[in-house]
């Protein structure tokens, strides 16, 4: 994927940026183009080599109808329940670096849900953080509204996700009964019918 000037991009773990120039540099010899970020939340400049791109995960910024998308994934009771700490880390560093709004949507789900119920670790706590303030600082600019009415509506989504997944753990387990087979004294009662039904000889 290739991208312009002026063109706004989400880096991996930066977050929302704008494609200032693009511009060859020659570092140990080697001599590559690379683009020049400019990372909206903090106002600094990052360098990403145009053949490096696609691997370290930059994209463009979601479309309208990918906020609808967003929204409904946020609020629809999914929620990973992964008890190891070690795999739950590895699993969300992993989608944090994918780049992936929808990934970081799922983290944002499974920490919110699990500090409701134990304190985060300091890393948690950092990574909750930081996918809420990438969500909301996409999706602000995409929609143009200001980062707190997004806020707000992160955390309405949020709440509806929580409920549905309290109501689906309550719901109780369908039991299905199973009755025995009753068997019909089928053949007898046609017998019987037939010798009703005969009329008896005089004698």
């Amino acid at each position: 994927m290739t991208f312009l000037v002026g063109d706004k991009v989400i880096y991996p773990n930066h977050g929302l940026g704008v494609v200032e120039r693009i511009e060859e540099k020659t570092i140990l010899g080697t001599t590559c183009g690379f683009y020049h970020l400019k990372i909206v939340a903090n106002e600094t400049t990052v360098l990403v080599p145009l053949t490096n791109a696609d691997e370290v995960g930059l994209r463009r910024a979601i479309t309208d109808t990918e906020v609808d998308r967003l929204f409904g994934r946020l609020c629809d009771g999914q929620i990973d329940d992964h008890q190891n700490w070690k795999g739950r880390f590895k699993d969300n560093s992993d989608k944090m670096r994918s780049g992936s709004i929808f990934d970081m949507a799922d983290v944002l789900k499974s920490l919110a849900f699990l500090a409701r119920s134990k304190s985060l670790s300091f890393r948690e706590k950092r990574m909750l953080d930081r996918a809420r303030a990438l969500i909301i600082t996409e999706v602000s600019d995409v929609i143009r509204e200001k980062s707190q009415a997004v806020e707000g509506r992160v955390d309405q989504a949020l709440e509806q996700c929580f409920a549905a997944k309290v109501r689906k753990a309550e719901r109780p387990a369908l039991t299905v009964v199973v009755r025995p087979k009753v068997k019909t004294a089928g053949a007898p009662l046609v017998a019987a019918r037939a010798n009703a039904s005969t009329p008896r000889r005089a004698s």
